[in-house]
């Protein structure tokens, strides 16, 4: 699926993987008193967003003093809550970002250790030069032999030419893979366009299952923007805390929710999980 694919008749549309990103590395309940922290909060997140039309999760967790974690254990917990509210409901992926804290070997050891059903992992970070090629080469090799579900997260258009002279040398294995297109960055004030798409499709010529994530109250348009355009989309507090009115999100499950009302009007719907894990591979 890409945006050189003609367009389905309407009502005829395939179903869109909605990830939802609930917290985030950054984010506290200062920023929204209903921003999950604890195994239990998102838990009770997933299982609102599953219902309003999830199919997947983005996990983030947090050491005791609410800052970014790696820890294994503390994954574990999260997810065997999200596990027992939701069971196989949700893709559960958790996120390998560095967030300046974290370094490539601490990246990738987390994931050996926790070995999870899928993982999202920044080409900048795991592969941050010509130096870490070989070292992640042997890593992404091992994933994909453990049947983990990898998201390639990419910035920019560049970010994606590389990623795929990464796939042509055999660093990255396989040839068409499952990524993220970020539409911007993390600063103050951040809103990004459905128009901030089209370098990455453009530059798409290896036809890679993608997916959008914006910052913003103009969240929900890039997530249909690339519905329309034959990709999916990964919404909620990790990068936006407002509906498309500019109304602050009550919680994740209205983000989704506004997304998955978007998908109605352009006759598609959102992925159950299991559509998902076979769209993705897993």
């Amino acid at each position: 699926m890409s945006g050189q694919d003609p367009p389905l008749p309407h009502g005829d549309r395939p179903p869109v993987i909605l990830a939802v990103a609930p917290n985030g590395a950054r984010k506290t309940k200062a920023d929204h008193p209903a921003l999950p922290i604890t195994a239990e909060e998102i838990a009770m997140t997933a299982a609102a967003c599953r219902e309003a039309g999830a199919a997947m999760i983005h996990l983030h967790v947090r050491d005791p003093d609410g800052r970014h974690s790696l820890d294994v254990e503390t994954y574990r917990a999260a997810i065997a809550a999200v596990r027992a509210a939701v069971g196989r409901d949700l893709i559960v992926q958790v996120t390998s970002e560095a967030v300046g804290i974290y370094r490539p070997e601490e990246q990738m050891r987390m994931v050996r250790e926790l070995k999870p059903e899928a993982v999202s992992l920044a080409v900048r970070e795991i592969v941050p030069d010509a130096a870490a090629e070989s070292a992640a080469a042997d890593f992404l090799a091992w994933v994909a032999a453990e049947g983990i579900l990898p998201q390639y997260i990419l910035y920019s258009d560049e970010d994606l030419r590389r990623f795929d002279d990464l796939i042509a040398r055999g660093i990255v294995p396989g040839e068409r893979q499952v990524v993220l297109f970020v539409l911007g960055r993390y600063t103050k004030g951040q809103t990004s366009e459905p128009r901030e798409l089209m370098p990455f499709l453009a530059a798409n010529s290896r036809d890679h299952l993608w997916s959008v994530c914006a910052f913003g109250p103009r969240e929900t348009a890039c997530a249909v923007a690339a519905a329309t355009l034959g990709g999916h989309a990964r919404v909620g507090f990790e990068n936006n805390l407002y509906l498309p009115d500019g109304h602050l999100a009550a919680d994740n499950a209205a983000l989704v929710a506004a997304v998955a009302e978007g998908l109605g009007a352009i006759g598609s719907r959102a992925a159950s999980a299991d559509e998902a894990r076979d769209m993705m591979g897993a």
